[in-house]
């Protein structure tokens, strides 16, 4: 959670309203700029669940869950770089992702064929070779035995 600051002038003219517009008009659309900038924020693709919008003026809180402090941080910047917006009260919430498994290599194995079982996709192996560096120098170097770190997707 935290405040984020942006140039409330700078930004996308996505709210349909300039930041010279009167007190008692700002007050009057705060609710259909929250609904705008909710909708600013389902179209760009991030995952967020429960999704809730305040807005007062220029300042914009946003509640709701992700999957990822990645998706958690492109959501706050969607929604601060929105002419108009100065700050972003970030209360979203990032749901723990199901942990890590683990993988012992059996002989004959090799980060591919792994990742084609794991991931149904061979070429994935290089997840797991980044998931368990420094311990391997090379996606090549493993051996019967060793115990390997398979991330989730």
């Amino acid at each position: 959670m935290g405040l984020f600051s942006f140039l409330k002038n700078a930004g996308a003219k996505l709210m349909g309203r300039s930041a010279e517009t009167n007190e008692a008009a700002v007050a009057a659309s705060d609710a259909e700029r929250a609904g705008n900038l909710r909708s600013i924020i389902a179209s760009s693709g991030v995952g967020i669940e429960n999704l809730d919008i305040e807005l007062d003026d220029d300042k914009v809180t946003v509640y709701g869950q992700t999957a990822s402090v990645d998706d958690k941080e492109k959501i706050v910047l969607v929604a601060g770089n929105v002419t108009g917006i100065a700050t972003v009260d970030d209360r979203i919430s990032v749901v723990a992702p199901v942990q890590s498994r683990f993988h012992e290599v059996k002989p004959g194995d090799s980060l591919s064929k792994i990742s084609k079982e794991v991931y149904g996709d061979p070429m994935k192996y290089n997840a797991i070779f980044e998931a368990n560096q420094p311990m391997l120098s090379h996606p090549d170097k493993i051996y019967p035995g060793q115990m390997l770190r398979i991330p989730n997707l």
